[in-house]
This record gives structure tokens, sequence and C-alpha cells, in this order.
């Protein structure tokens, strides 16, 4: 570990306590980083051994960085959020019905109904610390809305919430220490005026999504890295890097009827997801859950499951579940890393 250590700090000189660059538990944006790393990998070989190194070094930046939980009230914080249980009572939907549902909707949508830029998420992620001596993980929930018009003006809005728990504190990152703060505390709030949209603009914000799922797919992997870049399914290994790269992308887009249509025919058309059945989300909707419990990268210590609405095959949302213990971490198999809630 001391020499995976130096090697970091050789790669990056910055003294262990210099300003925003000190040595301290890693924010919320970079723990959600980390989770996607522990066990996603690559497709092409050109990226494998540059990834590899990658999940090394932050797993070395890990086990030296002390988590800490500060300041915290009298009052607990909300608890971490169980897993999903679906129940198979009456006949499944299968992807391929749902996309047909909504292939029928889309072609009655108009010119209105395209995607527009932005998304409101509820969130939930379990940060953790590595080493015997680490506190137990602990789950942050967040709400974020993030807008932008026509004219290049928008808002964003970070909230500390978990509407499962009204009233409750919740568990919030202050610049690396945990706290405690109360529900609907205002992490941040933005607003940009008129032709600001170009300044925050990155490549996914500039694509609009297609409305064909092939092109949809090969999108993604341009962006993301999910499949071929020609497209082509790459098998059942090949969905859990389907299903991140999709999430990113919808943080940057909420999708009209037909853009809907293009992801769950995408989805319909991926090796490795199988129906599991009707499940009640952690915003009380009703929807249909849809499995991947098979080989998720180096670790292969996840199941990955997607939600979609069965009136209309809306993304409503995707949960990450550890499927064996990791001592090292201090997880247990069952317990959730993510959880994903899409809203309008």
């Amino acid at each position: 570990m001391r020499d995976e250590l130096e090697l970091l700090r050789a790669a990056n000189p910055v003294p262990a306590d210099d300003g925003r660059w000190r040595d301290r538990p890693l924010d919320a944006t970079a723990q959600r980083a980390l989770n996607r790393l522990l066990h996603s990998t690559r497709t092409r070989r050109a990226r494998r051994r540059l990834v590899l190194r990658a999940e090394a070094a932050v797993l070395a930046l890990v086990a030296v960085l002390a988590f800490t939980l500060t300041d915290a009230g009298s009052s607990p914080a909300v608890a971490a959020p169980s897993a999903l249980v679906p129940h198979a009572g009456r006949p499944v939907p299968s992807l391929d019905g749902l996309a047909r549902i909504a292939e029928a909707l889309a072609r009655t949508a108009g010119p209105q109904d395209g995607p527009r830029r932005g998304s409101h998420l509820q969130s939930w992620s379990l940060s953790m610390g590595t080493g015997p001596d680490t506190a137990s993980p602990v789950t942050v929930p967040e709400e974020r809305i993030t807008r932008w018009n026509a004219d290049g003006s928008g808002s964003e809005l970070v909230v500390a919430t978990d509407p499962q728990h009204p009233g409750r504190p919740v568990i919030h990152d202050d610049d690396g220490s945990w706290r405690t703060v109360g529900d609907g505390k205002v992490l941040h709030r933005a607003t940009y005026p008129a032709g600001s949209g170009a300044r925050h603009d990155g490549l996914a914000a500039r694509t609009k999504p297609p409305t064909d799922p092939t092109a949809l797919r090969a999108l993604l992997a341009s962006l993301y890295g999910a499949a071929d870049g020609d497209g082509r399914d790459t098998g059942a290994a090949a969905v859990p890097q389907l299903l991140m790269a999709l999430s990113s992308f919808r943080q940057e887009w909420t999708p009209g009827p037909r853009e809907t249509a293009a992801i769950v025919r995408m989805l319909a058309d991926t090796k490795g997801l199988r129906p599991v059945g009707a499940v009640t989300d952690r915003l009380g909707r009703r929807g249909q859950a849809f499995v991947h419990d098979g080989p998720d990268g180096a670790m292969d210590a996840t199941r990955q499951m997607v939600i979609l609405d069965p009136r209309t095959g809306q993304l409503l949302g995707t949960e990450i579940t550890f499927t064996k213990d990791l001592p090292d971490f201090r997880i247990t198999a069952g317990e959730v890393m993510s959880y994903e809630a899409w809203m309008p």
C-alpha cells in the first residue's frame, strides 16, 4: 500500500494539508464515481488496461483517506434503504411487450413532445471507506433538479432530503466531513442567465437523444464506453455498463415518448435482463422490474435492477445491490449501493 501511495503522491505532488487538495474523505460526487468503478469494466480492449490502473489508483487513495462522521445531531439520520422486492403474482410483461407499448405512444406524440434538457432525480448513494478501522457505510440521499431553456438560461437545485422519511435528519457531505442536516436543507442553488448554457455544456448535453435504439446504443458507447462503437449488443456482461451509461445520459436529458420508446427497445434487445415482477418504487410508483444478476466486472458483487412504468415504458429508476459480503468495506450482501428515481 505504501508503494501505491508514493506513486500517487509522485503523480500529483501536492502537500497533504494544502487547501482544497488536502487529504480528506471523498465527497458525494467522487464516491458515486468510485461506486461505479468498483463494479465496472470497459468493453473495448484498448481501454481495459487504463481502466484497471484507474481502479487500482482510486482504491489505493480510498484506503489512505480517513472516513469521518462529524457533528451528528441528537436525532438519528435516516437508515439505508432496503432493496426493493419484486412480486410476480400476475403475468409478468416482457421488455418486448413494454417496448411495443412505448412505440405505440411514440407514434401519437406531437412535435411538442420532444426531449427536454435537464432532469429531476432523487438518489440514495452508499458512501463507504475501507480498512479494519473504517466506519460503517452511510447512505446519502439527495434530490437534484436541473433545468435548461432554449435561450440558454437555466437553474440547478440540490436538496438534502429522503421522501421515505419526511422530516427526519439526513446525512450530508460538507466538504469531506459527514454531518446530519435538517430534511429539505438546500445544498446548492444556482440560476444562469440567457446564453449560459454553452458554458455548461458537455458533449452529452449538446447531443440530443436519438429516437432509434441502435443509434442510442451507439451514442452511449461513444460517450461512456457502454458497448461496441457500432452499437451492437456485446452480451450480458455489458448490461451494467449500459445501465450506468443510460443513467449518466438521463441526468442530462428528460426523454419524450419517442426517446422513451428507443430506450425500452434498446433494453429489450439487450441480453441479460430478465423480468422479475411488479415493484413499488421508493416514490410510491408502480413499476415493472427487470434484473441483471450476471457478471458485473472484476468484483462480481452486485445486482442491477431497472424499473419501468408498465403503462408507458418510462424509466422510473435503477437500483444496484450487493450480492455478497465485502468485509474490507463493511458491506453485507443485500445492502443497496445506489438507487436513482427519475421524475418528469
